[in-house]
This record gives C-alpha cells, sequence and structure tokens, in this order.
C-alpha cells in the first residue's frame, strides 16, 4: 500500500484478489455467489470494481510486489512450489510457524486459484549466516509442500538450486529412470552436467534416500 497507494485496507492479513470471466448475463451471478462464499469464510471486506481501470487498481498491487518488497529488505529469496488448493491455510500457517524458527520473515504472494506459491523470504546478505538460513528456510518451505501432496515446482524450475529437493520428491526408482532417459540423448553427460536431476549419491548426503551397498549407476560428475 506504501509502495503504489492500490487503496487496500490496512488491517487485512490477507487479500485474495478474484477475477471472473464469462457473459454479462452471468457475471452478475457470479459475483454474487463468489461474495456469499468470501463473506460465509470471514472474509472482513469485500470489493466489486465498478470499471477496468478500478480492476487494474486491484491488481497493481500484485503486479508490484516483488519491487515494494524490495523496499522492505536489501535481499529477497523467491520459491515456487505448488500444492492441493483444499491445503492452502495449512500451508500457510505451516509457513508462518518456519518462518518464526528460522527468525527471517516471509511474504506469501502466489496464484491461489492453482495452488502455485510464491513464498518470499527477507533477508539480508550482509548479515553472516542469514543466506544460508534463507536457503535452509526455503527447502522446508519445498518439502512442506511435497507433503501434503504438492510439487516443488510450478513454473521455475528445479536446475540447481531444488537438487535436494527432487531427492524429497522422487524415488531412487524414479531418478533412475530420469538418469536413463537423460543418458538415452546424452551418453557422455555432457548437456547441463549437475542440474536438474540429482545423482543418488546426493541425494543420499541429503539424507533423503538409502543407497544400497554404495553402488551407483550414475557417479556425480565433476564440476569446476
Amino acid at each position: 500500500e506504501m509502495y503504489c497507494s492500490p487503496g487496500y485496507p490496512s488491517n487485512a492479513a490477507a487479500i485474495l484478489i478474484c477475477e471472473l470471466d464469462g457473459f454479462d448475463e452471468e457475471l452478475e451471478t457470479q459475483v454474487q455467489l463468489v461474495k456469499k462464499i468470501l463473506i460465509d469464510h470471514q472474509a472482513i471486506e469485500v470489493r466489486v470494481a465498478k470499471d477496468n481501470q478500478e480492476a487494474e487498481l486491484f491488481w497493481l498491487g500484485r503486479k508490484a510486489s516483488f519491487p515494494a518488497l524490495g523496499n522492505l529488505t536489501p535481499d529477497y529469496y523467491c520459491m515456487d512450489g505448488t500444492i492441493p488448493r483444499k491445503h492452502l491455510a495449512h500451508v500457510l500457517e505451516s509457513i508462518s510457524n518456519l518462518s518464526v524458527k528460522h527468525g527471517l520473515r516471509v511474504a506469501n504472494v502466489f496464484h491461489a486459484g492453482d495452488g502455485n506459491l510464491h513464498p518470499v523470504i527477507l533477508y539480508d546478505a550482509n548479515v553472516p549466516g542469514e543466506l544460508e538460513t534463507a536457503e535452509k528456510l526455503g527447502g522446508e518451505i519445498l518439502e512442506l509442500c511435497v507433503e501434503v501432496g504438492g510439487t516443488i515446482t510450478g513454473e521455475h524450475g528445479v536446475g540447481v538450486e531444488k537438487l535436494n529437493q527432487m531427492c524429497v520428491q522422487f524415488s531412487d526408482a524414479e531418478l533412475n529412470t530420469f538418469h536413463a532417459i537423460k543418458a538415452a540423448f546424452d551418453e557422455d553427460g555432457l548437456l547441463n552436467p549437475g542440474k536438474a536431476i540429482p545423482t543418488l549419491h546426493r541425494c543420499a548426503e541429503f539424507g533423503a534416500m538409502h543407497v544400497h551397498h554404495g553402488k551407483l549407476p550414475h557417479p556425480d560428475i565433476p564440476r569446476f
């Protein structure tokens, strides 16, 4: 609100933007139905845009959320996990508890319609240990997503950032299958080595998987 003044109530713990689409004849019925659902679930206020200009104002705060967060902290770490929508309230409460546990603030910006979450961890890289704490907190948030039946990514991919959490989401058999498919097209392991698919050795070190007799069919590729 201080960053771009979209008109959000300052006493709200959370804001949900609902966008409806359809023919004029049915939209009013949809609006009334959504209003009833929101009020029945203790919404403190429900606003309906009168025109496109007001609708754009509703969206302004959401679209400006990341630069606004940049005014609150020197650094932030944006996560990307997806959960079944029915677990949204539980997951948000759990993220709040993890935030307290690690001593870092978390701003939750997300797509409620499809359960794609973007918890944003606020930290200061100039403070010794805060970056590592932010990374640990981020990993625990992603593991929480898996715990409730979700995934570690919705739209940002895996890369190297989420390799450990791949060990949580997938079994050793599944990871072996991923490696086998990649090896069919990249026999010498030249394409993006060490990215997206963790080795079983890495998963064992992370403590998320048991490796029988230390036999690793896909050993770690040396990295610079």
